[in-house]
């Protein structure tokens, strides 16, 4: 599909005996689609440390070197959060300034979209983490969407500034002194109104956020479906908006917006969750073609190096 869709080259790393008869009956046999051979694989419950030092030949492992090389422009992966993200630093590299990579989405909102990171790379965080995806989040809305100025909220349990645990306070603190538009904490009711265009959190606080949100869109639909086939009137007014649902159904299918990037890396990687469809990684492929096209990490990486660097890491000098 991706291949179709976007005229991009792909190479499927894997187990080449299972891979080759799957794609043969999927008809991409005449697609620019390359099997790379790749004879270890990291369970989605596989210690990430553990599989970095013992499975060398993972499909992990092997697609990030082709990347590392110059044979791929971009890592996509549904596997292993853990594993993806510790072969990803390991192989390519952070950015100076950047202690751990961050994983973004982009979230439709009333006005607009808004970024969401971390949703579930770093479960733990220190403060100047928080600080640092504040940082990468700011620069991606800027000068990828294209605001102007990004309002940045911190995710917490309320809007005052007393609000939230020991982590949320001290980040607050810390970011109410850089030169970002830091409009406070917001909360989770904030992620779809518009109120911020980007949104600071851990990535537990972030993955549980990212997961329930997809939920509960899933079953809107669902029910939306089932009330509209309740009877004849309804199946009417079903046909008559057919459209309009199917535009509001694109507007909200996790689907339609590919994988989560790994901000923070010399290198890009595209990281979608395990159940991800067919439609969800031919996005992925598109958001990681768009990455190298635009070289959004290099991107990163200069203005990054263009803000002064404190003893925890980036602190940006300017808006």
């Amino acid at each position: 599909m991706a291949a179709r869709a976007y005229k991009v080259a792909v190479i499927l790393v894997g187990k080449e005996s299972l891979l080759a008869p799957l794609l043969e009956e999927a008809g991409g046999g005449e697609l620019p689609i390359e099997i790379r051979n790749a004879t270890e694989v990291v369970a989605m419950d596989e210690s990430p440390v553990a599989a970095l030092r013992k499975k060398r030949d993972s499909s992990i492992r092997v697609a990030a070197d082709l990347v590392r090389d110059g044979r791929a422009s971009g890592l996509v992966s549904a596997g292993n959060t853990g594993a993806v993200m510790a072969t990803s630093k390991m192989v390519f590299g952070t950015v100076p300034g950047v202690d751990r990579p961050a994983l973004s989405t982009v979230l439709p909102t009333l006005t607009g979209h808004s970024v969401l990171l971390d949703v579930g790379a770093n479960i733990a965080c220190k403060p100047h983490h928080l600080v640092q995806f504040a940082v990468m989040g700011h620069l991606f809305s800027k000068k990828i969407i294209g605001v102007a100025s990004p309002r940045v909220g911190l995710m917490s349990v309320g809007e005052e500034e007393s609000k939230g645990n020991d982590l949320t306070k001290e980040v607050h603190r810390e970011l109410k002194r850089l030169k970002l538009n830091f409009i406070g904490n917001v909360e989770g009711r904030d992620l779809y109104n518009g109120r911020a265009d980007v949104i600071v959190c851990d990535g537990f606080t972030g993955n549980v956020a990212l997961k329930t949100s997809e939920g509960l869109i899933e079953a809107v639909l669902t029910l939306l479906r089932e009330e509209l086939s309740r009877n004849l009137q309804a199946k009417l007014g079903a046909l008559l908006s057919q459209q309009s649902f199917k535009r509001l159904k694109k507007r909200l299918d996790y689907s339609e917006y590919g994988g989560a990037p790994l901000l923070g890396l010399r290198g890009a990687t595209i990281i979608c969750h395990g159940r991800s469809s067919g439609n969800a990684i031919k996005n992925a492929i598109r958001v990681a073609k768009e990455f190298s096209d635009n070289q959004v990490n290099a991107m990163l990486e200069a203005e990054l190096s263009q803000v002064e660097q404190g003893p925890k890491g980036v602190v940006p000098i300017g808006g």
